[in-house]
């Protein structure tokens, strides 16, 4: 009779509940779960966070250095104002008024008569003048010379 009674009435734990001593899967699984769902939020995150600077890529030098200033700013600041400005700065195209007003210089200086500026050399650049004095190079063994200061075959 006690057996009936102890067999009828025992409690049934739910399947999560784990003996002792046992591994305790349900804690594992939601342990790699939320591991899995940082890491992904952060992805996203710095993917969402980039956004602005690869619509200015193709867009002028200064433009896309402005935009990435101001997503980095709003990246560590977390002020999402910089964000918005960046992206906005991004969409838009910023006209080119420099080319137009050169072309007007240029007209004028022709119609004047006067002589038109040289463009400036540009400064040859090798090993002799790019090295300071203070810094050792053996030109002669770095153009493959022997002692003699003929090429080596």
């Amino acid at each position: 009779m006690a057996d009936s009674q102890t067999a009828e009435g025992a409690v049934h734990l739910p399947m999560y509940v784990t003996p002792p001593g046992q591994t305790d899967v349900l804690f594992v699984v939601v342990v790699i779960f939320v591991l899995l769902l940082v890491l992904g939020l952060g992805i996203f995150y710095f993917k969402l966070h980039a956004l602005p600077e690869q619509m200015a890529h193709s867009k002028s030098p200064a433009q896309y250095q402005l935009v990435a200033i101001m997503a980095l700013i709003g990246l560590l600041t977390h002020n999402n104002a910089f964000w918005i400005l960046a992206l906005l700065l991004a969409a838009v195209s910023i006209p080119d008024f420099l080319t137009p007003l050169r072309s007007i210089a240029m007209s004028l200086q022709k119609m004047s008569g006067s002589e038109m500026p040289e463009p400036e050399q540009q400064a040859e650049v090798s090993r002799r003048n790019r090295a300071s004095r203070d810094d050792y190079v053996d030109l002669d063994s770095w153009e493959g010379r022997s002692e003699e200061g003929e090429k080596d075959a």
